[in-house]
């Protein structure tokens, strides 16, 4: 009769590092971008504990043995290691934790050395340079992959986990055919990641609010500065040098549409001049301390069309009417009821509508969980819960062909319903500059 095998010890996850400390009697804080000796702001050591005991329970939930990563949010919320943003798309950092060990960080060059420096949270000798190949810039006939893989194979030996299944979140295939040569069984493991993100500590929730106040700021600077003759792309710069100046780590993205760019809705932004009348929208996209903001607001440079406050008002009902059910423990999709059809905004299918009118988690990612539309959340509900930190976000096309609103709120669940942190005023269509 075959012999069972033991079940390895995993790590124990302290109770009190799994408690996210919510101050929910009080307001939610988003106090300055530096620490001070007579208030308590972020707790780093407390977020990096929370963060990891989070990841653990996860993993000893999954049936996974260790969860090997190379998605830089994954990587930060482990091991709270980052370095340049450039390093976004490179799948050259990794991140290794078993269930009965420490974060293991594999990283470019001499960024390992500086981790081993100034991250005493880690093992010193857990931190090790690493480069499976930039994409394939360094062919596969070096040998980078399978080294890398046995190096991984080898540690999960020597913490008893290699006989069970390994999560990976992503990675270039080269990579996945080298573990499954070393006889690895891969499973999905972003799902884990994903659900250990989902509630956020009152840490995570400060840095969030602190990030979304930066860009209260930045709208008030776009409102002076939004008249005819200036281009969709100097309000990118304008939006960038001073999310910069007031302490951002990074400028993910800015979208600046205006006029007849409209609708539909291209995502991005041109040179193209500001005229009289326009209606213009806008979309910041930074992070504060690794969290990130998704902050839409919609403005009419001089004047206001009939159509554009139409348009601006079922926005704005559509938003304020599923702000309305987000409470702790309603389940999704009645959430994403209050959401318009697709055809409703001219769209012919859920898919071809999906982004305008939605909800997407916020933290260390720009999607997180819980993710609510129309086009998943009738097949796949759950329930909401406190803690969750998201962004609503509504679109409505004006009936002028060209014109279109663009609303998003950023909101805290607390357990009294959503508490809305993107506080630049957004219950009216704002005129700017008028005539």
């Amino acid at each position: 009769m075959a012999k069972k095998l033991q079940q390895p010890q995993f790590v124990p996850v302290d109770a009190d590092d799994l408690k996210p400390m919510h101050q929910w009697h009080r307001p939610l804080q988003a106090p300055g971008i530096t620490q001070v000796d007579f208030e308590e702001r972020v707790d780093f050591k407390r977020l990096h504990r929370y963060r990891l005991a989070r990841t653990r329970q996860s993993l000893a939930k999954s049936g996974l043995g260790a969860m090997l990563c190379f998605d830089q949010h994954n990587i930060r919320y482990i091991s709270s290691t980052v370095i340049g943003e450039w390093a976004r798309d490179k799948l050259i950092r990794y991140c290794l934790l078993t269930g009965t060990g420490d974060p293991w960080v594999w990283d470019f060059g001499s960024a390992a050395r500086h981790h081993k420096l100034y991250c005493p949270w880690l093992h010193e000798d857990h931190v090790r340079a690493g480069n499976p190949g930039m994409r394939g810039a360094i062919g596969p006939t070096v040998g980078l992959f399978e080294a890398a893989a046995k190096e991984i194979k080898d540690i999960l030996v020597q913490e008893g986990v290699a006989g069970m299944p390994l999560g990976l979140d992503m990675c270039e295939p080269g990579f996945l055919f080298a573990l499954q040569k070393e006889g690895l069984n891969i499973r999905d493991g972003q799902q884990l990641m994903l659900s250990a993100r989902e509630i956020k500590s009152h840490d995570e929730i400060t840095l969030l609010n602190t990030a979304a106040a930066m860009v209260d700021g930045v709208y008030q600077d776009i409102t002076e500065a939004l008249k005819p003759g200036v281009k969709e792309s100097q309000i990118v710069a304008l939006a960038s040098k001073r999310l910069y100046e007031m302490g951002s780590d990074c400028v993910e993205a800015v979208n600046a549409i205006a006029g007849e760019r409209c609708s539909p809705h291209p995502h991005n932004f041109t040179d193209r001049l500001i005229r009289p009348g326009d209606q213009a929208y806008f979309d910041i996209i930074h992070s504060f301390i690794g969290y990130r903001t998704c902050y839409y607001r919609t403005f009419s440079v001089g004047r206001a069309t009939p159509a554009q406050k139409d348009a601006y008002k079922k926005a704005r009902h559509w938003m304020d009417g599923a702000i309305s059910m987000l409470k702790p423990g309603v389940s999704t999709e009645k959430v994403a009821k209050m959401f318009p059809r697709c055809t409703e905004i001219g769209f012919e299918t859920e898919m071809s509508a999906f982004g305008l009118n939605f909800c997407h988690g916020l933290g260390l990612g720009l999607h997180e969980r819980p993710l609510i539309s129309r086009l998943n959340s009738f097949i796949e509900p759950y329930e909401l819960k406190a803690g969750m930190v998201f962004a609503v976000e509504t679109f409505c096309p004006a009936k002028d062909g060209i014109s279109a609103a663009r609303i998003e709120e950023e909101v805290v669940l607390t357990p009294d319903g959503a508490k809305i942190i993107s506080l630049y005023p957004a219950q009216e269509l704002p005129v700017v500059n008028a005539y």
